[in-house]
């Protein structure tokens, strides 16, 4: 079995005070992809890693951003970044090869999407929201590029981690208020939905819970969002379709109360039988 996890961290400093390196050991997962790590890579706490070996792109934005892989042995291979020279310093995107033995042939992407914006009406940013829409056109584009390098290759691909975007009305709680919300607008989810098709990425989580509402993965801090399970699912685990069907069990750690919180996001956590 590989147990994979994404996990959108806000901040690996403070999610290490809160318990992180123990959800580390009791979950013992073979790869977590992170994002919002936060930290140059110096300023990261060496006992927050459990032993493992750390994969970070840290970005050029100090105090935001940061994505990274934590393995039990180094990758193969690293990259940063998509191709894009607007997007690619700021610590949004790595990819691994990861050669375990006795597994298939991998090669994982961890993505931190731009929250965004509405592009019109009260609240509007329209160049946080065209910042957005310029991120997905070129990441998507990316995708199909390393899907297909990947298998050329003999590899498996999967990307996760937090795309800022809830797909369908069962991945958010309060989705009639929220259809003018960036992360539900309908080009964000129509973006969406041309990344996943039978033939090209699988929403590994949503196929094992084809009907559950959820299970969320962010909660506001503000308010009784988390006591309500007011969530939002926006952290996925994107596999091609060999490695989708062999996921047996798939679903967030949501923590046991909101004092217990490691994040404002909950792990996605799967376990592949490969």
């Amino acid at each position: 079995m590989l147990r994979v996890a994404t996990f959108n961290v806000n901040g690996i400093r403070a999610a290490h005070r809160r318990g992180f390196t123990d959800w580390l050991d009791a979950r013992s997962p073979d790869v977590v992809a992170l994002q919002e790590v936060r930290a140059g890579v110096d300023d990261v706490p060496a006992d927050a890693l459990g032993g493992y070996h750390l994969a970070y792109h840290p970005g050029n934005l100090p105090g935001r951003n940061g994505v990274g892989f934590l393995t039990r042995q180094p990758p193969a291979a690293v990259r940063m970044g998509f191709g894009n020279r607007r997007f690619d310093p700021e610590g949004r995107y790595l990819e691994v090869d990861l050669d375990i033995p006795g597994r298939p042939p991998l090669t994982l992407g961890t993505l931190y999407l731009p929250k965004g914006a509405i592009a019109d009406g009260r609240d509007a940013d329209p160049a946080k929201y065209r910042r957005k829409m310029t991120f997905m056109a070129s990441l998507r584009a990316y995708l199909t590029r390393a899907r297909r390098a990947a298998r050329t290759a003999g590899r498996e691909f999967a990307v996760m981690g937090d795309f800022n975007v809830a797909h369908q009305p069962l991945d958010l709680k309060n989705w009639r208020t929220n259809q003018r919300s960036e992360g539900f607008l309908p080009e964000e989810r129509a973006w969406f939905g041309t990344l996943v098709s039978p033939r090209t990425l699988t929403d590994v989580v949503r196929t094992l819970h084809p009907d559950e509402p959820g299970p969320y993965s962010w909660w506001s801090w503000r308010g009784q969002s988390f006591a309500n399970d007011t969530g939002w699912r926006i952290d996925y685990q994107l596999a091609t379709p060999a490695l989708a069907a062999a996921a047996i069990t798939a679903g967030t750690d949501r923590d046991a109360s909101y004092e217990a919180r490691i994040s404002d996001h909950a792990p996605v956590v799967v376990d592949y039988d490969v």
